[in-house]
């Protein structure tokens, strides 16, 4: 029955195309085509850090020729402003709190993603695909919640983030232990070292492309999970002081670097009019950082919150041929959004358990009269708090209290952050076609905008609950907690 919403929606996509008689777009591929997938999820990349998204002190110049070569999305959400709620949203095609997964997983937790949700790889698998992961995991570290136990083949990388670590100039003696390296379900490298992390792009590069090599004859699906460029920034010493942005400069080039010898395997291989590549980010910059956190550009603040620059990252999309060239959608979308899109370019089955991600494919392949197909987005964080709703050009803040860099307090430096001071938002409307920067409240002027979109709060609350509200979820699933701990 969703298969069927879905079609139904490309259907008047395509009519409402038809009779405003918008220009010839390229045509979406037929179901039997099984393109390879590429995706690059870097781990809090800044909105304001790739040159094709306005940076103007980091040079990205394979990422800026990606988008003239695809598309740029504008207005891309991540579906939580922290990292593994944000990656169970991407995998699953779920927000994140329906399945069960909040805030950042450590080396305590007892709980992860639970293997009966199915994942991209999962689908992708089923439908005949070589499934491989490089990079940071974030989805639980015991062995029930390993990738190679959620549907990928293969796996290289960090069990969660580089940060939780005992060599972090913030860790405290005693809080991590050693950081494992895996390679599938084996650990290779017991204790990563400051001089591991400086490799570790480099290292999944060069893994990511063998990916590409061993499977270049068969579909594949390909995820890169850059541990960069989080705190603490580490990079190769070819790239330290490559770049006139300092050290978070030369961090973004390596992986802008990683980006170009991904794209370059692809012509090698003549994989690339049959691969469709996606680039984006897990979250916002980690303000509190100063030097080495990012930018989120026009955006208003960062991680950690649901203003824009907490969730809205950059995006890109190429598929030669396929995706038009040098094109920008401005509609909005969500991570939650690319495992629904996957499945119909692939032929590959939709996952048993509802979701809430939407087949975006008609803005991808930019048909006539295509426009988002949610009437809204939400947005959660901490355990469960609904923050924002989004509605065409409105946003809606709801009251609660957020966290924000302290202007009195001693700046970061030397990779140690500065201190938050508390914040609170009030029911709050903005219109972010005329005010990116969510700096003019309009809410008392536009009531009536105010009032539908606190019905669509009240259709997530409903649904996944809201503690700000202390409503309990109907529909959310619970993460998959280990009965038997290492």
């Amino acid at each position: 029955m969703r298969a069927f919403h879905q079609w139904l929606g490309v259907l008047t996509f395509l009519t409402a195309g038809l009779l405003d008689a918008a220009p010839l777009a390229v045509a979406a591929p037929p179901a039997t085509d099984r393109p390879n997938v590429v995706l690059i999820f870097c781990d809090d990349l800044g909105y304001g850090d790739l040159g094709c998204f306005g940076a103007k002190t980091i040079r990205t110049p394979h990422l800026d020729r990606l988008a003239r070569q695809g598309m740029r999305f504008t207005d891309f959400y991540a579906a939580q402003p922290v990292c593994s709620a944000s990656r169970a949203a991407l995998l699953t095609g779920c927000y994140p709190n329906r399945v069960g997964i909040t805030g950042a997983l450590d080396h305590r937790a007892k709980h992860g993603l639970d293997p009966t949700e199915e994942t991209i790889a999962d689908l992708l698998r089923a439908r005949g695909y070589a499934t491989g992961m490089v990079g940071k995991w974030h989805l639980g570290h015991l062995p029930p919640f390993l990738p190679t136990r959620q549907g990928f083949d293969r796996w290289y990388g960090l069990p969660y983030s580089n940060d939780m670590w005992p060599y972090h100039p913030e860790a405290k003696a005693g809080t991590y232990p050693p950081l494992p390296l895996y390679d599938g379900d084996r650990i290779v490298d017991a204790e990563v070292s400051p001089a591991d992390q400086d490799r570790l792009t480099t290292d999944y590069t060069r893994r990511a492309v063998a990916f590409i090599e061993e499977n270049r004859h068969r579909p594949f699906f390909l995820y890169v999970a850059h541990s960069m460029p989080h705190v603490p920034l580490h990079v190769s010493s070819a790239r330290r002081g490559a770049s006139k942005a300092g050290l978070y400069g030369d961090v973004v080039a390596e992986i802008d670097q990683s980006v170009g010898e991904i794209m370059q395997a692809l012509d090698r291989f003549g994989l690339d009019r049959q691969t469709l590549l996606l680039f984006t980010s897990d979250n916002g910059p980690w303000l509190s950082y100063g030097p080495h956190a990012g930018s989120a550009g026009p955006l208003r603040e960062g991680k950690g919150t649901t203003w824009e620059g907490g969730i809205r990252v950059p995006m890109i999309a190429r598929w030669p041929d396929r995706v038009p060239r040098g094109t920008v959608c401005r509609e909005p979308a969500m991570t939650i959004d690319i495992l629904p899109t996957l499945t119909r370019l692939t032929g590959a089955s939709l996952p048993v358990r509802p979701i809430d991600g939407l087949d975006i494919s008609p803005l991808l392949f930019a048909m006539p009269g295509a426009s988002s197909p949610h009437r809204a987005l939400w947005f959660y964080y901490h355990q469960n708090d609904l923050e924002a709703v989004r509605s065409g050009p409105w946003k809606l803040i709801l009251p609660h209290s957020y966290a924000t860099v302290n202007p009195q307090a001693p700046p970061a430096r030397d990779g140690r952050p500065t201190k938050y001071a508390s914040a609170k938002a009030d029911l709050e409307l903005y219109h972010l076609v005329d005010d990116v920067g969510e700096t003019r409240n309009v809410a008392a002027s536009h009531q009536q905008v105010v009032a539908r979109l606190q019905l669509l709060a009240e259709e997530a609350r409903a649904d996944l609950g809201d503690t700000l509200t202390q409503r309990a979820p109907t529909r959310a699933r619970p993460a998959g907690v280990a009965t038997v701990i290492p």
